[in-house]
């Protein structure tokens, strides 16, 4: 019995960096709806990072909805929509100075 060869130390050394690699990429994979979220600078960002997390731990369930949440914001949508709710409201102070003119006109 001579004790521990340089075979079993060499294995024993490649066992520790394949489970750090894989730990490593596990939690690398997880981050991925957040980074999406913070490079589309979506609103909830810090909700889907902290989900992320939470699903690291549920052996990534939650993942596949965080990215398809992430993927769903569109910043060229929302300044659309702006726009829109910006001209919505121009009509509706045009609508209603016209209705207290008529009132007016009526008193």
């Amino acid at each position: 019995m001579s004790g521990y060869n340089s075979f079993e130390w060499t294995t024993l050394g490649i066992w520790i960096v394949v489970i750090t690699i894989m730990v490593y990429g596990i939690v690398a994979i997880h981050d991925i709806p957040a980074s999406i979220a913070r490079k589309r600078n979506h609103p909830n960002q810090d909700a889907i990072e902290a989900a992320g997390w939470v699903s690291l731990f549920m052996l990534h369930a939650l993942w596949p909805f965080l990215w398809i949440w992430a993927m769903t914001y569109k910043p060229e949508d929302e300044e659309k929509k702006s726009d829109e709710f910006q001209s919505m409201k121009a009509s509706l102070e045009e609508l209603q100075n016209r209705i207290t003119q008529l009132e007016d006109k009526e008193a």
